[in-house]
C-alpha cells in the first residue's frame, strides 16, 4: 500500500474530486488546491511526492508556479494538465522541471499509469542519490586518515588530481597501504562522481579474460561468447577505472592499453569497430615498475604514459604518528558495525601498536582492531586483546636470565615515570637530537616522537 503524497492543483472542483477518488484507490494520499497560492503553500507544507498541475489557474499560470517552486521543490515530479497546450508551453514546462503533460480531457486510468511510472522513476532517482551519498561518505577524502606530513601531501594531491582534467594517475605503495581507498577518494573528489567507479585486479585473471573484462567482446569472439558484452571501459564511460596491480598485466594487453590511453578508443575482442569513451584510468601497483621495465616485464612507453601524475603512499612504519588516529578510526567503525561501545585503547596497548613495524600496513592494523572488537567486550582494548606476536619483539629484548639493567625497588615503581625519565635523559644526552635519542632507547624516531607527545616533552 503506497503512502506517497500527490498534490492536485486545478480550479475545476469536479476534476479534483474525481482524480482524488481514482488515485486514492491506488493507495495514494491525495491533497487538492484550487488556486496557485493554495498549491504553493501545500507543496511546501505538508509537501508532495508528485504534483498534477493545471496550466491555467485563477490567480496565476502553471508555468509561473513552477518557477516559484523550483528553488525548493526541484526534486518533485510535476505532470502538467492542460486544455490549451502548445509546443512552446510544453517545452518551457519541461525546462522548468515538468516531466510530462497530458491534454484535457484525458483518460484517468491512463493518467494513473503515468503517475505510477513517474513515482517509480522518482523513487529510483532518490535511491541512486542516497546510494551515491553513502558511497561518498564511505570513500570520500574524509575517510583517508592521517596527520603525518607524508599523508598531508597525499591528501593535497588527491584534491588537486580529483579536480583536474588528468586522465591517468599512478598510485604506488606496499600492499595494505590503501591504494584502492585513495583511488576512490580521487573519484569522489572529481566531477566524475555522477558516473561509475569500477575496478579490476589485473593479477586475478588470465590475460585473455582480462582483455574481455576491460574491453568487452562481440558475440562469437570465442567459444563461450554467446552474446556481445560491454567491458569496464564502456560501462564506466564518464567515470573512473582502477587497474589494480597493473604491474602484473601481460605485455600483449599492455600494448592495447597503451593505444587506449593515447587515443581513448578500443575495440571489443572480436570486433572491428572503434569505440570511443571518456574515462580516467587510475593504475595501482605494489611492485617497482622501473625495475619491471628494466627486466622487460613492463613496457617503458606504457610506464611513462601512466606515470603522468604519481602518488606514492608511505608504509605505516614510516608514519607511526598516524597509528593512534587510525586505531581510533577503526575502533569507531567497528563500534558502529558490531553495535559495541568500546571507549578506546589503553596506553600500554597503544604503545605496542605504535612500536610494531606493521608489515601488512594499514590493512594489518585494521584486522588487529577488528579481531579485538570481535573477540572481547571490554570497555577498553588492552594488551591481552592484541595478537601475541605484536609484543614479541619487546619481550625478546630481555630474555630470561639476562641482566634487566634496572632493579625494581621493593616498594615498587611507577613504570610511566621511569619511561618519562629515560626519554628525557636520552634527549638531554643527545642535545635534543631525536634520531640519536631514539637510537639510544632502541626505538624508532616515530615511537620517540609519540612518547614525547605522551609525556609532554619538548
Amino acid at each position: 500500500m503506497s503512502h506517497e503524497r500527490i498534490l492536485i492543483v486545478d480550479d475545476e472542483k469536479l476534476l479534483r474530486w474525481s482524480l482524488k477518488e481514482r488515485l486514492g484507490r491506488d493507495g495514494y494520499e491525495v491533497f487538492e488546491a484550487g488556486t496557485g497560492e493554495e498549491g504553493y503553500a501545500m507543496a511546501l507544507d505538508p509537501g508532495a511526492d508528485l504534483m498534477l498541475l493545471d496550466l491555467r489557474l485563477p490567480d496565476t499560470t502553471g508555468i509561473e508556479l513552477l518557477k516559484r517552486l523550483a528553488p525548493t521543490c526541484a526534486d518533485v515530479p510535476v505532470i502538467l494538465m492542460t486544455a490549451h497546450s502548445t509546443v512552446e508551453t510544453a517545452v518551457e514546462a519541461i525546462k522548468l522541471g515538468a516531466i510530462d503533460y497530458v491534454n484535457k480531457p484525458f483518460n484517468q486510468d491512463h493518467l494513473a499509469i503515468i503517475v505510477r511510472k513517474a513515482l517509480e522513476n522518482s523513487r529510483l532517482h532518490r535511491e541512486v542519490v542516497a546510494f551515491r551519498h553513502r558511497q561518498e561518505e564511505r570513500y570520500g577524502l574524509r575517510n583517508l586518515v592521517g596527520d603525518s606530513p607524508a599523508m598531508k601531501d597525499v591528501f593535497r594531491m588527491v584534491m588537486k588530481v580529483g579536480r583536474s582534467a588528468a586522465s591517468t594517475v599512478l598510485i604506488t605503495g606496499e600492499s595494505g597501504t590503501g591504494k584502492d581507498l585513495v583511488a576512490k577518494a580521487i573519484h569522489y573528489a572529481s566531477d566524475r562522481v555522477e558516473a561509475p567507479f569500477m575496478n579490476i585486479t589485473c593479477s586475478a585473471l588470465p590475460e585473455t579474460l582480462l582483455e574481455s573484462e576491460l574491453m568487452g567482446h562481440e558475440r562469437g569472439a570465442f567459444t563461450d561468447a554467446k552474446s556481445a558484452k560491454q567491458g569496464l571501459f564502456e560501462l564506466a564511460d564518464g567515470g573512473t577505472v582502477l587497474l589494480d596491480e597493473i604491474g602484473d598485466m601481460g605485455l600483449v594487453l599492455q600494448a592495447k592499453l597503451l593505444r587506449f590511453l593515447e587515443e581513448k578508443t578500443f575495440r571489443r575482442v572480436g570486433g572491428a569497430k572503434d569505440i570511443k569513451v571518456n574515462v580516467r584510468i587510475i593504475a595501482a601497483t605494489n611492485c617497482d615498475l622501473v625495475r619491471a621495465v628494466n627486466e622487460g616485464r613492463f613496457r617503458e612507453d606504457l610506464y611513462h604514459r601512466v606515470n603522468v601524475i604519481p602518488i606514492a603512499l608511505p608504509p605505516l612504519r614510516c608514519r607511526k604518528e598516524d597509528i593512534p588516529l587510525l586505531a581510533k578510526h577503526f575502533l569507531d567503525e567497528f563500534n558502529r558495525e558490531f553495535r559495541k561501545h568500546c571507549h578506546g585503547i589503553t596506553d600500554q596497548a597503544l604503545e605496542v601498536l605504535v612500536e610494531h613495524d606493521w608489515p601488512g600496513n594499514v590493512r594489518e592494523l585494521r584486522n588487529v582492531i577488528e579481531r579485538a572488537m570481535l573477540l572481547e567486550d571490554r570497555d577498553l582494548i588492552d594488551l591481552p586483546d592484541l595478537p601475541h606476536d605484536l609484543g614479541r619483539s619487546r619481550r625478546n629484548e630481555n630474555p630470561a636470565g639476562s641482566d634487566p639493567g634496572f632493579r625494581l625497588p621493593d616498594a615498587g615503581y611507577r613504570l610511566a615515570r621511569l619511561e618519562r625519565e629515560l626519554v628525557q635523559q636520552a634527549l638531554e644526552r643527545t642535545g635534543g637530537n631525536q634520531t640519536r635519542a631514539a637510537r639510544l632507547l632502541s626505538i624508532s624516531r616515530d615511537a620517540l616522537r609519540y612518547k614525547m607527545k605522551k609525556f609532554k616533552l619538548g
